[in-house]
């Protein structure tokens, strides 16, 4: 549910104490540092909640929230989106309904995801930002058939990239890189060799360029 619906730019190298350079701004590394630590205490707070990745790519996984929540601001911007407070919360109530018919604590479901609880005022507005740009690209009626829908997919797919791209991502090589595909921030790719007796299971590969 809260699946997000990017590799070093030629730009120029990421600002001392940074993390990502996004849209021009920085995401300080130590307010990374900080979110990262929040979402391990909720972890250990959850009595076993079952993460959906490692825990040592916990910077990884909250870079790639932080990165989203940008990329989502700057889509509302170019297409004369706005959403206030109230939308958000409601937007945030929304996802907390799905996750209680589930049997799910919303904060879980958050540090499942890798985003540290206090960020969820943020996955409100990020869902509610979607919600509006889908009503005004449908025209305020969901596609009945599947192919409508995958039509719809692709538009706000476009959108997304071309918000993406505007922003002139740039990663610190100490945290990854970024995937365009998932517009997620992903582990860079080891520098030794894989160890003799049989190569590691190969990733998927990254799309490292926005693909619009």
């Amino acid at each position: 549910m809260l699946a997000a619906m990017v590799a070093l730019t030629a730009c120029g190298p990421v600002q001392m104490g940074s993390a990502a350079i996004v849209g021009g701004q920085p995401i300080s590394s130590s307010s990374l540092t900080q979110q990262v630590r929040d979402l391990k205490d909720a972890y250990q707070a959850s009595n076993g909640v079952q993460l959906q990745y490692p825990i040592a790519q916990a910077p990884q996984q909250v870079l790639s929230w932080l990165v989203r929540f940008r990329i989502r601001d700057r889509m509302a911007a170019r297409n004369g989106i706005i959403v206030t407070r109230s939308d958000a919360q409601q937007a945030r109530a929304a996802i907390a309904a799905q996750a209680q018919q589930s049997h799910v604590k919303l904060a879980d479901l958050a540090v499942a995801n890798g985003l540290p609880p206090d960020l969820l005022p943020e996955l409100g507005r990020y869902q509610a930002i979607q919600t509006a740009l889908v009503r005004r690209l449908d025209g305020g009626q969901l596609p009945t058939s599947q192919s409508g829908l995958n039509a719809l997919g692709q538009k706000f797919g476009t959108l997304q990239c071309h918000a993406a791209k505007s922003l002139g991502i740039r990663v610190n090589p100490q945290f990854g890189r970024m995937d365009y595909s998932q517009l997620s921030v992903v582990p860079a790719p080891p520098k030794l060799s894989a160890p003799q007796g049989g190569a590691a299971t190969p990733s998927p590969k990254p799309q490292l360029t926005p693909p619009c």
